[in-house]
């Protein structure tokens, strides 16, 4: 079931929203200045993001080419701008679609499902990027970026986090992570395994305060909740 997050300070609008998108079968997050919006999109991934621009402390201009470079989500800016000069500075800025208040609520639904729906098509068709948090791998391009920063990794260290990323919730032991990372026979008391996720955490670490691999002890290693 698609997840959409709706940043709205409007109480009464971002409500509707919700309820229509919940009726339509979606589950929604509810953020309601972009501070709040933007610490939604840092904990876990979306299918769209439905932004207002007139949003107390960080408004949606500002907003938005952070939201692109913590996760690479479509997003529906909805505003009372009506300027045509608002709308092509918002679309060429990195924003999907742009809706006008007031507006039928029917309408953003369908625009909604036509935006999830086409970067779904898109992403199966040719991406393989992973995303958490605000965190991304690219496996093409064999790069790594944390809030838009690009992060460098040795092969193992890559091998490693592609491995977590495309298994969330699995519990990966050291045995299943050498398997992956090395192509060589895993020595049971081998301490190589401890060294690179410590190796990957400080990498991480050093640009976010966000916790990416959880250690499960005695069994291994998993992304952290």
């Amino acid at each position: 079931m698609a997840k959409i997050l709706i940043i709205e300070d409007d109480t009464a609008i971002n409500n509707m929203i919700a309820d229509a998108l919940q009726k339509a079968g979606y589950t929604c997050a509810q953020a309601f200045s972009g501070t709040e919006g933007l610490l939604y999109i840092e904990k876990e991934p979306y299918a769209l993001v439905i932004l207002d621009l007139m949003l107390p402390g960080l408004n949606g201009e500002a907003l938005l080419p952070q939201l692109k470079a913590r996760q690479n989500v479509p997003v529906i800016v909805v505003s009372a701008k009506d300027s045509l000069d608002s709308k092509v500075e918002l679309l060429t800025s990195g924003a999907e679609d742009y809706m006008t208040k007031p507006f039928e609520i029917k309408e953003l639904v369908a625009r909604a499902g036509v935006q999830i729906r086409r970067f779904s098509g898109t992403q199966d068709a040719g991406s393989s990027i992973l995303t958490y948090k605000d965190l991304q791998l690219n496996p093409d391009s064999f790069t790594v970026s944390v809030k838009g920063e690009a992060i460098d990794l040795t092969k193992q260290e890559f091998k490693i986090l592609e491995l977590l990323l495309s298994h969330p919730g699995r519990v990966f032991s050291k045995q299943d992570i050498y398997d992956y990372a090395w192509d060589d026979l895993y020595i049971g008391e081998d301490k190589t395994i401890n060294v690179h996720i410590s190796n990957i955490r400080k990498k991480l670490k050093a640009v976010s305060d966000q916790e990416y691999i959880e250690t499960v002890w005695g069994i291994g290693f998993r992304l952290a909740k």
